[in-house]
């Protein structure tokens, strides 16, 4: 068995798969350095150094067997961020390699495949969560504010739906869980990454007075409007998951 060590990104993950064809490597698995833990001491240990070109070639080549659309689905498997799913994409493009003019992406039959459609489904649930419950607070520097802890890495799949939605104000969405996010300041939308995690204890004292208005008044909207003679929980709970709730300004 050999072990290639990469450092995580997309593109290391692709270099090493360059790299399986490249020494012709059959018994073999890819992780990244992070996540490592070395079970067999007679594994073999392949250090991975990540190189644009190596994953573009794979890249390249997997457009033309299973289009965009494919390696758009194989990125969905990447942010999922599942165990081992850097050899679920790995048989995904041995399989290709071996049949270029199939989609191997819909033949269900193979388990290894079946996953990969299971996962992309699964994260393109969380994306539209995600775009559907998003709330903004505005900051006193007048910056738009949201925080997310989804379950996949989904905020580089709801980029482009804020950035043309909410075009013409400044804002920041930042994944908890992950400690990065995305800045839009009306001409570039970049991703952020802090030093250090966020301090929360007194995020509340930042808030911009219209805010704080906006907030009680959605609040009292919220609970003047509910009829409790129709109150239905297990139906609410349905179409809004409590995982969800903590996103909610009428659920505080």
């Amino acid at each position: 068995m050999t072990t290639l060590l990469y450092d995580g990104s997309f593109d290391g993950l692709f270099t090493a798969i360059f790299e399986v064809f490249e020494y012709r490597y059959k018994d073999v698995e890819i992780t990244s350095r992070e996540r490592f833990h070395q079970e067999n001491i007679f594994a073999e240990i392949h250090e991975v150094i990540t190189q644009t070109e190596k994953s573009e070639r794979v890249l390249n080549k997997l457009e033309q067997n299973i289009g965009k659309q494919g390696v758009y689905k194989l990125l969905k498997v990447f942010l999922s961020e599942e165990s081992h799913f850097e050899n679920l994409i790995l048989s995904a493009v041995r399989q290709s390699m071996k049949h270029p003019e199939e989609n191997i992406l819909e033949n269900f039959a193979d388990s290894d495949i079946l996953k990969i459609s299971k996962i992309g489904k699964s994260v393109d649930r969380e994306r539209h969560r995600m775009t559907a419950f998003v709330r903004f607070e505005k900051m006193q520097d007048g910056v738009f504010f949201s925080k997310i802890d989804p379950d996949f890495n989904v905020l580089p799949l709801i980029r482009k739906h804020f950035k043309d939605r909410y075009q013409d104000q400044k804002w920041m969405i930042y994944d908890l869980r992950r400690n990065y996010g995305i800045l839009y300041d009306l001409e570039n939308c970049d991703f952020f990454y802090p030093d250090e995690k966020l301090d929360f204890n007194q995020y509340q004292q930042k808030f911009h007075d219209e805010e704080k208005s906006y907030q009680v008044l959605w609040q009292r909207y919220f609970t003047k409007t509910n009829i409790v003679e129709r109150k239905n929980i297990k139906l609410h709970i349905q179409h809004v998951p409590k995982r969800y709730w903590k996103y909610l300004t009428e659920k505080w």
